[in-house]
């Protein structure tokens, strides 16, 4: 949802005197400016017009920024409603769609994203006042925050799931996050309180009532955003949540151009897959194949930088394969794409919900347990232990504290309370002790997402789909994925989830919802290709770059990894353990996203604006 500075952003300021400061020193970045009742401002950044909806009644201002159903009208009358900030959620109610909610009521603000994370905020103090802003930094340029080398050491070894709690931290110091399903509330007088907004639902429903509500959800999350007879781009990986957002889409009445990546691995069956969904979707489909001999390498532009990510992550690899993909949908008419990414981590109960059906019914956590320990291959010794480990979350952080420190291999079977914190055999001990330090203080003062280990580990994996939905559609990647929804969310987390994770089938939640949308052989499925291929090529290609990368490593500067263990990694990636190619990807973002801020020390969407400045504060 591009904005006329290039890039949705956006600061929340309470209603107060000092608030005007900061608002002045955002004056010719910004191109919006939404007041409080009292005439101070409030609302201040750059987005959209076509992505927001803001509304005023009385005293109350709302507004939403984001995707939302196409009903307006409720939001005007919900303000009409609201005498509070306590009363903002129960007046808007549940609502379709991806967005940010925020409220203005007799000098009280309030603000929240999503529940699944695609759509996030975080607070920092600023000139004497809390500021709550989308993008962290932001609140580093205003507040001159430097980077937190722990946070960093803590992301060597994966980007994808860092251990919870760190991954609801920033990577600058001062600026923190406001957690997936947490509001923040600004007092006229100054004060701050984080509360919860959103809670999951119960895992009561058997799969058949949970694939209705999930078909019904997935149905509007996609009318939320296609219009019919509008051309829409969309992925067709030959995977099931792509296949099941062309289906979904061609059913509202787009027009549909589907997408295919073809990245050429032996074995790998999604092109096939895909041709024969293409074949399935409305005369009219327009379906592009793209070889991976025909795209950007992985890692292409890796050499000339550019605007830093809010955090290091794996958007770098593809960005140019991104780019030439829209490109080419534009060239067709199309100016945004569904995309199936989330589909994994909301419809699959991570294994640790195996660890929780083991107490409550252990007679059929028996048989599921069979299943997957063979589909996996989980040693038995390892699958006991696993099992019998009863420890609590703060004394589980404990313990993989210690396992950090010492530079000990994280086990095997995944039933702990998420993914293990992992440094990798290039980080250096100061590396370790850091995550280390962080692991022991959120032991202190973590609590789990939910009681159980399942429960917990589920929304974590949910809320890393949210991180990879928001750093995409931060930088203008005309992406929507609609399993990032918070609807779509709670409809799957209401199943029971040994019903959606037996070992026996691909996806059963998502296959039950889509049986007649869908053709029956796609939702039969129970293979996934992957892109492991395309990274190496990638690495070989940029091979001299990473040597020369290595002549003067940040990373190495700040005694975060050891210079010939990293090259080795780097320059001989196909000598590494399986286990490491991915920490070696995570550790050349953080290498990259450190460089780029170096280049790049004032966030793109504050300076060199193109639009004319918002009104005087």
């Amino acid at each position: 949802m591009n904005s006329p500075c290039g890039g949705r952003w956006f600061v929340v300021l309470p209603d107060h005197e000092a608030a005007s400061a900061v608002s002045a020193r955002l004056r010719g970045a910004a191109c919006r400016l939404v007041r409080h009742a009292s005439g101070r401002p409030w609302l201040t950044g750059c987005w959209d017009e076509a992505s927001a909806r803001v509304v005023e009644a009385g005293e109350a201002r709302l507004v939403t920024l984001g995707v939302l159903d196409p009903d307006g009208e409720r939001l005007r009358a919900a303000a009409r409603a609201v005498r509070g900030v306590a009363d903002v959620e129960s007046a808007v109610g549940p609502s379709v769609g991806d967005h940010f909610l925020l409220a203005s009521v007799a000098g009280r603000t309030y603000a929240r994203g999503t529940a699944s994370g695609s759509r996030r905020l975080h607070r920092a103090e600023v000139d004497g006042v809390t500021v709550v802003a989308d993008r962290p930094r932001t609140l580093a340029w205003l507040t001159g925050a430097t980077v937190d080398l722990r946070q960093l050491a803590a992301r060597l070894g994966s980007l994808v799931a860092p251990p919870y709690p760190l991954d609801e931290a920033t990577l600058f110091h001062g600026v923190h996050a406001v957690a997936p399903g947490q509001a923040v509330l600004l007092e006229r007088a100054g004060g701050v309180t984080v509360r919860p907004w959103w809670h999951p639902p119960e895992a009561e429903l058997p799969l058949a009532e949970a694939a209705r509500r999930l078909r019904g959800a997935l149905r509007a999350a996609v009318a939320a955003r296609v219009r019919p007879g509008r051309r829409w781009a969309a992925d067709l990986s030959g995977g099931m949540d792509s296949t099941s957002l062309c289906f979904l889409a061609a059913e509202a009445g787009a027009e549909l151009l589907a997408l295919t990546l073809d990245w050429g691995a032996p074995g790998d069956e999604d092109l096939a897959y895909a041709r024969q969904a293409a074949a399935g979707l409305p005369r009219g489909t327009t379906h592009l194949v793209f070889p991976h001999t025909a795209l950007p390498p992985y890692l292409t532009g890796l050499d000339e930088g550019g605007e830093p990510d809010e955090e290091p992550t794996l958007r770098t690899r593809d960005l140019a394969q991104q780019e030439h993909l829209r490109a080419a949908m534009r060239a067709h008419g199309a100016e945004r794409r569904l995309c199936g990414q989330g589909g994994d981590h909301v419809v699959l109960p991570p294994s640790a919900h195996l660890h929780d059906l083991l107490r409550s019914h252990p007679t059929l956590a028996a048989r599921h347990l069979a299943g997957h320990a063979a589909r996996h291959r989980w040693p038995r010794a390892a699958t006991a232990r696993a099992l019998a480990d009863r420890r609590p979350l703060a004394a589980w952080l404990t313990t993989e504290a210690g396992r950090v420190a010492r530079g000990g291999q994280a086990p095997t079977v995944p039933m702990g309370w998420g993914p293990r914190a992992t440094v990798p055999p290039w980080g250096t001990a100061r590396a370790r002790e850091m995550t280390a330090e962080l692991l022991r203080e959120a032991a202190v003062r973590a609590e789990p997402l939910a009681p159980t280990r399942g429960r917990h580990t589920w929304l974590y994996t949910a809320r890393q789909a949210g991180r990879v939905a928001m750093g995409y559609e931060r930088y203008g990647m005309a992406l929507d994925m609609p399993f990032c929804d918070d609807g779509v969310l709670e409809a799957c987390l209401s199943v029971r989830p040994h019903e959606a994770a037996s070992p026996w089938t691909y996806k059963p939640l998502l296959a039950a919802a889509m049986r007649g949308i869908v053709p029956d052989p796609l939702l039969d499925r129970t293979t996934k290709g992957h892109a492991t291929l395309a990274w190496h090529r990638g690495m070989r290609a940029h091979r001299r770059q990473l040597a020369a990368w290595l002549e003067d490593s940040r990373l190495v500067a700040a005694e975060l990894a050891e210079p010939d263990a990293l090259r080795r990694a780097w320059l001989s990636p196909g000598t590494l353990p399986a286990r490491d190619g991915p920490a070696a990807e995570a550790t050349l973002a953080c290498e990259s996203w450190l460089r780029d801020l170096e280049r790049h020390p004032v966030p793109r969407h504050l300076k060199d604006p193109t639009h004319e400045p918002a009104p005087e504060p």
